[in-house]
C-alpha cells in the first residue's frame, strides 16, 4: 500500500482496540497512514488520548455506520 494502512477493530473492546493500533503502528514507517474501525463506544475518547499519549497525529474521527472511523499519522 501507499503509505496507507487499515485495521478492522469493529467487535473489540477497551483497552484493546488501543493495543491492537499501537502494536500495527510499530511495524509502519514514520509518517504512515493507519486507518481503524472499531464498535467500543469508548474509542472516541481512548485513540485520540491514545495518539496525544503516543505522539501520533489524529487527522479524522468520524462516526461510520455501527461505529466510528479514525485516521492517525504515524509519528
Amino acid at each position: 500500500m501507499s503509505g496507507s494502512d487499515a485495521l478492522d477493530l469493529r467487535g473489540l473492546k477497551c483497552p484493546l482496540p488501543v493495543l491492537r493500533t499501537r502494536k500495527h503502528l510499530r511495524d509502519l514507517a514514520t509518517g504512515a497512514r493507519l486507518r481503524i474501525e472499531t464498535t467500543d463506544p469508548l474509542a472516541v475518547i481512548d485513540i485520540p488520548h491514545f495518539c496525544r499519549e503516543d505522539g501520533h497525529q489524529l487527522l479524522s474521527s468520524q462516526p461510520v455506520e455501527g461505529g466510528h472511523a479514525f485516521l492517525i499519522e504515524k509519528a
